[in-house]
């Protein structure tokens, strides 16, 4: 098992004691996430960018030590720029 964080080994001993019941609309709720799932994560729309080819091996370089392809690594950087999870650090100064 990974390792638990505090908050998350207190839901597990709260649901292993019997404290935590499964939800009457457990399937629906499923459901659900998994539509708002697919509609955030769908990838609908193209684009082309121009960036000089010492960016691109770049790019490509640091996709490759995340195992991943490189335009994965440009939309994830993107989408955490645009949720405010990736924050320019020159900026604040």
């Amino acid at each position: 098992m990974s390792k638990l964080d505090p908050y998350e080994k207190e839901i597990l001993e709260a649901f292993e004691s019997g404290e935590l019941k499964k939800s009457k609309t457990e399937k629906q709720e499923i459901k659900r996430h998994a539509v708002a799932a697919v509609a955030t994560f769908k990838k609908d729309a193209r684009i082309n960018i121009r960036l000089s080819s010492r960016d691109l091996r770049s790019l490509q370089a640091k996709a490759l030590m995340e195992g991943m392809p490189y335009q994965t690594l440009v939309s994830s950087i993107l989408h955490k720029f645009i949720d405010g999870q990736l924050v320019d650090k020159s900026a604040n100064e």
